[in-house]
């Protein structure tokens, strides 16, 4: 069984956050959404993150519910477009 840490773009700082938002398993993380798990960082932490951080928890996300890894980098292109149409307000 896969652990937080086997998932491709999950590395330390990225397993310290999860740890913050109480996920501690691919099961559990397979039914996040990543806008809500970056504003709920966000939140705990008091601080902006860096969008990038969105693509991050979208890959994971990804990875995580249906076995398929692919990189953070190619998220980034569908959260501009989210951010365009108006789906992602907050998101600088």
């Amino acid at each position: 069984m896969k652990t937080l840490k086997d998932l491709k773009n999950v590395g330390k700082a990225t397993l310290k956050d999860l740890i913050l938002l109480e996920i501690h398993s691919v099961e559990e993380l397979a039914k996040q959404d990543p806008t809500l798990l970056f504003h709920e960082l966000e939140r705990r932490t008091h601080s902006q993150q860096d969008p990038c951080v969105w693509d991050v928890f979208a890959a994971i996300i990804h990875e995580a519910s249906t076995g398929i890894p692919t990189n953070w980098w190619d998220w980034t292109e569908r959260r501009k477009a989210l951010q365009k149409s108006g789906q992602l307000k907050h998101i600088i």
